[in-house]
Parts: C-alpha cells; sequence; structure tokens
C-alpha cells in the first residue's frame, strides 16, 4: 500500500478530514489529503517536537498555519485541540502521522483512527 492510500483510506476514510504522513528524519511530506499544506518549517518543527514532547504544553502544534493548543505529549503521541477540532499526532519508526478532526468527529475516535495506523506501521517496521 503507498503512503498515500494510508491516508486516504485509514485517516480521511476513518472520519477526519484532513491527514498526512511525513518523514520522521526531516519532516518531509510523503503523503497529504487535500485541503491540508504543511510548511518545510512545520514538518521541521514537529519533527523537534517528538524530540522534546513536553513542550507541546508551552509551544502548542503548528501545522497549516493554524496553532493547536497541546494537551498531550508523549514520546510517540502528541494531541492538540483548537476549539471543537484538534490534531492527533504519532511517531513511528519511519513517519509522523498527522490526523486533524474538526467538530463532526469526536477527539476518541479521531486519536484511535491515528493510534491503529501508528501501531500498524510500527508493527511492520515502519
Amino acid at each position: 500500500m503507498s503512503w498515500q492510500q494510508y491516508v486516504d483510506d485509514q485517516l480521511v476514510g476513518a472520519g477526519l478530514c484532513q491527514g498526512a504522513i511525513l518523514s520522521v528524519a526531516d519532516g518531509s511530506v510523503w503523503a497529504k489529503s487535500a485541503g491540508i499544506s504543511i510548511s518545510a518549517a512545520e514538518g521541521a518543527g514537529l519533527v523537534a517536537l517528538f524530540k522534546n514532547p513536553s513542550s507541546v504544553f508551552s509551544s502548542g502544534v503548528n501545522v497549516g498555519g493554524v496553532k493547536y493548543m497541546g494537551i498531550k505529549g508523549e514520546e510517540s503521541s502528541i494531541y492538540g485541540k483548537k476549539g471543537a477540532g484538534g490534531i492527533v499526532l504519532v511517531r513511528t519508526v519511519q513517519t509522523i502521522i498527522v490526523g486533524i478532526y474538526d467538530e463532526k468527529f469526536q477527539p476518541g475516535p479521531a486519536a484511535l483512527a491515528v493510534e491503529k495506523l501508528g501501531d500498524y506501521l510500527r508493527d511492520n517496521s515502519y
């Protein structure tokens, strides 16, 4: 399966409004859904955030020109919130998975969709 298929089927297909898969090495975008724009600086910022996940509480998460308030910062998962929507980031061996949800999708199922894809990729050494 291609990276784009993971985004389309496992993230957007699960109900997230936007999704992307980035390189854990430099934050470059490998695949993304329509409507999401992640700059090189934002990608590099996500890589840096996973090196010090507790900093999410002071710095937040910046993706697509939107700043999300950090609500969870762990070695493999970072969550942010903005209004009724939010963002879920999951780090695997090679990737950072980005899932963005809006008010039409609850945070629990959003986190489950992104974490489930992260578990699958980790189990397959990605």
